[in-house]
């Protein structure tokens, strides 16, 4: 199989990204679906956040990374079967085929920033070879309205373009980017949580799905209003590059069986490991990770 055939199995034309959100996330390094998901689909998705979070605690998202002020909640799919309607959202497939043409999930955790937590240095989640070098397409999928007052993502258009920021403590990467040159160089804050010239506070509705090119330059803001902010982050990256979560070494066998074949290649757990036909729990692991 490949990622057309995938798509096309899924019902989901592969020239079937909307003009302007192809020309947003060229031009500007990411666009905003609205309506993707229903009031009853948040609510349901935001609820079962809430279970998983309260059975986790503080071990919440330790399979790919804890983070103070934010809970988060990783390996989902495995989990719970709620967050399955998200592996067919054709606004983020169709934008990480246009960016990385042959993909895969790449990582899928929940996160919520705690009121006055949430904030972060502003990064960039991957590094870049060249300069259109894409390697990573996020999708933050919302449950909550992101207003101006519950910790938005803050985002620098077109900085896809520009070098990427490398800060370990927001992405927790294992990557040292490319020295810029001197004109580059200049582009790049001495602070890193001040806020940057241009830069953008997105809102959006409950419902809506913010896609992004990984290369952007984006940090998490603190959440001053106390409301809550529950999301899914789930990214794409090429076939030829690691998972943030190597969905292989995790899968369980109600996962495999409930996917159709399409979802099972766009999650790379095809053939089906010998491991996954007994496993029914899942187990710790603390990986090295690449990206947030």
């Amino acid at each position: 199989m490949y990622t057309r055939q995938a798509l096309r199995e899924l019902g989901i034309a592969a020239a079937g990204l909307c003009e302007d959100h192809r020309r947003d996330l060229d031009e500007t390094g990411y666009f905003i679906a609205t309506g993707v998901l229903t009031p009853a689909q948040c609510a349901d998705m935001a609820a079962e956040f809430d279970r998983l979070l309260a059975l986790e605690g503080e071990r919440g998202g330790h399979e790919t990374g804890i983070e103070p002020g934010a809970p988060r909640v990783a390996n989902i799919f495995n989990k719970t079967a709620v967050y399955d309607r998200c592996l067919a959202l054709a606004p983020v497939l169709l934008a990480a085929h246009h960016l990385l043409g042959e993909i895969k999930v790449h990582g899928a955790n929940l996160r919520d920033p705690l009121p006055g937590r949430g904030e972060q240095e502003l990064h960039a989640d991957v590094p870049k070879l060249f300069a259109d070098d894409w390697w990573v397409v996020n999708a933050i999928i919302l449950f909550d309205d992101m207003t101006r007052d519950n910790g938005p993502t803050r985002v620098v258009p077109g900085s896809h373009c520009w070098p990427p920021i490398n800060v370990a403590a927001a992405n927790r990467a294992d990557w040292e980017p490319v020295a810029p040159t001197a004109a580059e160089a200049r582009l790049i804050p001495l602070d890193l949580n001040a806020p940057y010239p241009g830069e953008i506070h997105v809102e959006a509705p409950r419902g809506a799905v913010i896609v992004t090119n990984s290369s952007v330059w984006h940090a998490g803001t603190r959440n001053l209003g106390g409301a809550r902010r529950r999301v899914l982050h789930l990214s794409y990256t090429r076939r030829d590059l690691p998972q943030q979560l190597v969905q292989r070494e995790f899968l369980t066998r109600a996962l495999y069986e409930r996917l159709s074949p399409a979802q099972r290649f766009l999650m790379d757990i095809e053939p089906e490991p010998p491991a996954a036909r007994a496993r029914s729990s899942i187990r710790p692991r603390q990986p090295g990770d690449w990206w947030k």
